[in-house]
């Protein structure tokens, strides 16, 4: 007689085993009764001798109704109690997941795992794929270390591929884990995978032991952390993740090691730095807080001007810090590149596009990384580059910068003291010049309505200027105004854009941001473009489920205005007129309601705002908001850039 459903004793996984096996055996016989010839339906055929009724369990199981184990303990060490150990010794965070029957294993020892259970790392419910990894995106740009992404089988990479690529282009550092159940639904699973994104992820691997696994995770974070950054990818068996792992020891982390320039080009910089009379260091985008934080020291050290990316992308030089920007004298003698071009010399990591080569085994050849790379310093001004040599540059600054204290003499330490106020002075006033002339420029239009999109920038910077704030939304669509009016002081001010330019990132790498800044005190700003919004709505309700700090600005011009542009120029030079430009292109009839969206996710939120009087008291209210940890969302209607 069969065990009753919350009888002691009975074994889930082998419950799941014979529910597959009934699926798969159901499925086969269903296509042999298909095409069996009438004249033998009488007789036996080779599906009903080999047919096993299944069991009331597993009847009760596939239908959800099957009440788990209780009392007795079958399972004591999974290997995926180890899986998540090695995700702690590691130091993730987070794992975000849309739910999937393939990482079942790994999931109950992420939630249950460890004292506390759920923490470090926390599961992070993601409303799809795509979302998760743009989550991972938006994390991974504002703390320049990975987060962890599980995804279900083919569809779960095919859903996230998009967000991969995008992460790939930007040399984001992730984790994806790819769960992999060959038993069950076979439209779920494929022999290799990884093949599906190989093209667009730095390294991955598919592990076929338990111990295999353990150190593949381990790698997979070492080769995302090492340059070219980017994501990794770790295909996982389900019987791996339920495997019983007995005595089986955790391997200790292994960090990465990361090398920077040798002793001797160390010295030469130093040298060449100490000699000029006015040395400049030419700035972009480091890997973690920690290159910014030396790129400031060796300024400070030789009073060197700096220019900087800040304003472009995350990790670049502080934009106020008085030696940021032209400086006394432009006329410098020796500039020395920091992930960014340099007359002179540059040191310069090598991005993505350097794998292109081995990892594109389909010969796809992807714009941007074919013949045409990221640009040099990412997002950092552009010019001549002279030497160019492919090291890192925050592993290099530790020994340049003990160069040149070993080097320096008490005569050059006064020289470098003149020099730092002199630039100060002169960087206040540029500063100031150029902030005049943008306020001008950005009180055209003032009162119209709908709103225009320099003044919400405008009133909202004096109500963040003295907090601790991320903008985690890509700007371009809406005309990039905090360029000119905010200040970009720390590594996380600015995110940047979405990489390769796909739409639906914004949303989720806010999100994502926002479990950066949920535990250090900081909020996200999000503009929030409104057809970007449309592709990805469900990061709403992970941000109030998370209890996130992100504030939701929409830019909301009810079309995608770019491409209405395109049809409204293509329909006028081929003489058709522009009156039927908005079909196709345009978000009208209905209008969206974004504010009760939101609403329906469990968010508060406001608006449509269309008169731009009543916008500085909304945007107040929602800075409150997300300042006390809860996530807002203000509707404004504005104008189309």
């Amino acid at each position: 007689m069969d065990k009753k459903p919350n009888a002691p004793g009975v074994d889930g996984h082998a419950l799941k085993a014979g529910r597959r096996h009934f699926l798969k055996s159901a499925a086969g016989g269903a296509a042999a009764l298909a095409v069996t010839p009438a004249s033998q339906a009488q007789q036996p055929s080779a599906f009903a001798a080999a047919y096993t009724a299944p069991s009331y369990q597993q009847i009760q199981r596939d239908t959800a109704l099957l009440a788990p184990p209780a009392a007795t303990r079958n399972v004591f060490r999974p290997g995926s109690d180890l899986m998540v150990q090695v995700l702690k010794d590691m130091g993730i965070e987070f794992v975000a997941a849309n739910n999937g029957s393939s990482f079942e294993g790994l999931q109950e020892s992420v939630i249950n795992y460890g004292a506390p259970p759920n923490h470090n790392p926390e599961y992070i419910t993601a409303l799809h794929e795509e979302s998760s990894v743009d989550m991972a995106n938006g994390y991974g740009k504002a703390e320049g270390k990975p987060m962890a992404v599980m995804l279900h089988g083919t569809i779960g990479i095919q859903h996230a591929s998009m967000a991969i690529y995008q992460a790939f282009y930007s040399g984001t550092p992730m984790i994806l884990i790819v769960g992999r159940d060959d038993e069950f639904i076979q439209a779920h699973t494929a022999n290799d995978m990884a093949a599906m994104c190989r093209s667009f992820t730095k390294w991955d691997a598919q592990p076929k032991t338990l111990p295999q696994c353990l150190d593949a995770l381990q790698e997979a974070y070492r080769q995302a952390v090492t340059p070219p950054t980017g994501p990794t990818l770790v295909v996982i068996d389900m019987e791996l993740q339920k495997e019983e792992a007995r005595d089986l020891v955790v391997p200790p982390f292994r960090p990465a090691v990361i090398a920077g320039c040798d002793v001797a080009t160390a010295r030469d910089i130093a040298q060449k730095l100490l000699a000029a009379d006015n040395p400049r260091l030419a700035t972009g985008a480091f890997r973690t807080p920690e290159g910014c934080r030396a790129a400031v020291a060796l300024a400070e050290l030789i009073g060197a001007s700096a220019s900087t990316s800040a304003q472009q992308g995350p990790m670049g030089f502080p934009q106020r810090h008085p030696l940021c920007g032209p400086g006394a004298d432009t006329n410098y003698d020796y500039i020395l590149g920091l992930e960014a071009n340099s007359p002179q010399l540059s040191l310069q990591r090598p991005t993505t596009a350097a794998l292109t080569a081995t990892r594109d085994t389909m010969g796809i050849g992807f714009g941007g990384l074919r013949n045409n790379p990221p640009a040099a310093g990412r997002g950092a001004p552009r010019q001549a580059p002279g030497t160019v040599l492919a090291i890192d540059a925050q592993a290099s600054l530790p020994l340049i910068i003990g160069e040149v204290t070993r080097l320096m003499t008490p005569a050059q330490r006064e020289r470098s003291a003149e020099r730092q106020q002199r630039h100060a002075q002169a960087n206040q006033a540029a500063r100031l010049s150029a902030l005049h002339e943008a306020i001008d420029d950005k009180r055209k239009g003032w009162d119209l309505s709908p709103v225009s999109t320099a003044r919400l920038y405008a009133e909202l910077w004096p109500l963040i200027a003295n907090e601790d704030w991320c903008l985690a939304s890509p700007s371009s669509f809406s005309s990039s105004h905090h360029m000119q009016l905010w200040d970009h002081n720390k590594p996380y001010s600015y995110l940047g854009g979405q990489g390769a330019g796909g739409m639906g990132y914004g949303l989720g790498a806010c999100t994502g941001a926002a479990l950066a800044a949920r535990g250090r005190k900081r909020f996200v700003i999000n503009i929030q473009t409104d057809g970007d919004f449309n592709y990805t709505p469900g990061s709403l309700w992970s941000a109030v489920h998370h209890q996130l700090p992100m504030l939701t600005v929409m830019h909301n011009n009810r079309a995608w205005h770019q491409e209405f542009m395109f049809i409204q120029y293509m329909a006028g030079v081929r003489g058709r007129g522009t009156d039927r430009s908005h079909i196709g292109t345009t978000l009208r009839d209905p209008f969206i309601d974004y504010a009760k969206l939101a609403q329906g996710y469990g968010m508060k939120a406001e608006g449509p705002i269309d008169n731009p009087a009543q916008l500085s008291a909304a945007l107040e209210r929602g800075v409150s908001a997300v300042k006390n940890g809860e996530p807002y969302l203000i509707d404004v209607l504005t104008q189309p850039r």
